[in-house]
């Protein structure tokens, strides 16, 4: 594809209608998910329209895409919507802020992160898992989605802020709930932000709660500094005139890191818990792998190269449920892309869950199918028509963190018991930050015998 293609001054992309002054902003709250794929099919590589907060281009295609995060990523910014949306939570943490302050901030807290680093996580990975799976009993029904939370909210404490904070994740988890269904408020979208709402004042008082939490743990390590946490290397770094980071600035990063830090892989787990308990012959290849490498062993990190259809699973899953199912932008000054002129201060809108399930990429492209994952297939896929972490200099900065956990998660949990989805249950989710489920995820946890095994 190419961008020179000639158009007519002023002239923009096709696209949906819209309503009188909600334009497309109702249909998408309603259905996210049909509305983003339905926008593509009917529209092709990149859609147009109106809403009450300005243009919208909905960008389709892997090219299109690569433009605003990585060939001309310094023309994009998150954006007014992404602001309002994370903002009143994470504040100025490296997930909101741009320029200097979030070159800076970034640059500190990546040595976190460090492949070194992370190869040490493991351990503590598969610890928290088993103590987790400590208190599973077989034939009981589990909150799945809830345990994964509890469990990557633990392992992201103790390895990036080095703190226990058992006491404190009912908490945390509450406030995140409340705040992931806050956002996804119509009346959070639409009304400008100074309107006070009831899903405004959820999301303030979810703020409150974090802010104790995260005051507490960051007290904490300043009376006693470790050597390599996070909250350490914040505390004792100084700006080129010297000056420290401030609690508040601090306390956005803490929290930033918390959300998502444990968000995106505890979705990754539970919707892959999910799409295994609906495909049992993956499952079955699953276990077969985990048997013959682990042999009822605990995984390690030496383990994971030969945990090759385990890492298939975990990617195909990312595929076709992605844990952040789209990405805006907007662009600082005007571009080109399509041939079409994309104005300053447009949202750009860009859809892993459409294109991760177009057909021009993936054959049987809503089959869940881990063998696709071969290396001529990787070979063949264009630039970005896998992207779940994102792309370019604000590509997620744990990913590498991410990928560790969901394959050690699944590994330790798999390897003792096969997860039986409660009959009825309804895959129904949220499409704000991330693909969060609506509803718990309830699964009877059935323990494997060393005859299954």
């Amino acid at each position: 594809m190419s961008d020179d293609t000639t158009r007519a001054p002023g002239e923009t992309p096709p696209g949906p209608d819209g309503l009188p002054l909600v334009g497309n902003q109702l249909a998408y709250v309603r259905d996210p998910y049909d509305f983003m794929t339905r926008t593509a099919r009917e529209y092709g590589d990149i859609a147009h329209w109106e809403d009450p907060g300005g243009p919208v281009y909905q960008l389709n295609h892997p090219e299109y895409i690569e433009r605003v995060l990585v060939q001309n990523n310094q023309n994009y910014v998150k954006g007014e919507q992404f602001q309002r949306t994370l903002g009143p939570v994470t504040g100025n943490g490296i997930l909101n802020s741009e320029g200097e302050v979030w070159r800076r901030n970034r640059h500190r807290i990546q040595p976190a992160f460090h492949p070194d680093r992370i190869r040490n996580y493991a351990e503590m990975m598969t610890d928290e898992t088993e103590a987790l799976l400590g208190d599973w009993a077989d034939g009981e029904t589990r909150p799945v989605h809830e345990d994964m939370m509890s469990v990557t909210l633990r392992i992201v404490a103790r390895a990036l802020f080095g703190v226990d904070i058992d006491e404190h994740v009912d908490t945390i988890g509450s406030a995140l709930e409340e705040f992931m269904v806050a956002t996804e408020s119509l009346s959070n979208v639409v009304l400008p932000p100074g309107v006070p709402t009831p899903s405004r004042r959820r999301i303030r008082r979810a703020r409150e709660r974090l802010d104790r939490v995260v005051t507490e743990m960051i007290a904490k390590r300043r009376e006693d500094p470790g050597e390599d946490d996070v909250i350490s290397m914040l505390l004792s770094a100084t700006g080129d005139d010297g000056t420290a980071m401030s609690d508040d600035q601090i306390r956005d990063e803490v929290t930033t890191l918390l959300l998502a830090g444990h968000e995106t892989t505890a979705l990754s787990l539970t919707l892959t818990m999910y799409a295994l308990s609906q495909h049992p012959e993956v499952e079955r290849q699953l276990v077969a792998e985990l048997d013959s490498v682990l042999d009822g062993r605990t995984p390690t990190m030496a383990d994971l190269s030969e945990l090759t259809y385990t890492e298939r699973v975990v990617k195909e899953s990312m595929r076709l449920y992605p844990p952040v199912p789209g990405i805006v932008r907007e662009p600082v000054k005007p571009d080109v892309i399509g041939g079409y002129e994309i104005p300053t201060g447009a949202t750009v809108r860009m859809h892993q869950w459409v294109v991760h399930r177009d057909p021009r990429w993936y054959d049987d492209p809503l089959a869940f199918d881990p063998d696709r994952w071969t290396d001529g297939f990787e070979e063949s896929l264009p630039k970005l028509a896998y992207f779940p972490f994102a792309a370019g200099p604000r590509r997620c900065i744990g990913d590498r963190f991410a990928l560790l956990e969901a394959r050690l998660l699944l590994a330790t949990v798999y390897q003792r018991y096969h997860l039986e989805l409660v009959p009825g249950t309804d895959l129904d989710l949220m499409a704000t930050v991330t693909a969060r489920p609506k509803h718990e995820i309830p699964m009877t946890v059935h323990r494997r015998e060393a005859t299954d095994q």
